[in-house]
């Protein structure tokens, strides 16, 4: 018999775990807007930002659809490596 996870408690750990990798992707984005820093266009780094906000709500979506932590495991994987 093997370990068996508690789903109810993954999901949030993995919710957190988007939230963080979201953070990182935001980061440039929200500096460029946040110090109007000349030359760069700030409608592009907030159309990055609307791609990354679409992107972790699938994220949310398929975590919240996970039925095992395996697919909890290779829902973050994916979103790493997009």
């Amino acid at each position: 018999m093997g370990i068996k996870i508690d789903m109810d408690r993954a999901k949030p750990i993995a919710h957190n775990i988007r939230r963080r990798m979201r953070e990182v992707e935001f980061a440039p984005h929200d500096e460029i807007i946040s110090k109007r820093i000349p030359g760069v266009s700030e409608q592009q780094a907030e159309a990055a930002r609307q791609a990354i906000r679409d992107k972790y709500a699938v994220v949310q979506e398929d975590i919240d659809a996970a039925e095992t932590a395996e697919e909890l495991k290779q829902i973050l994987e994916d979103a790493k490596s997009v």
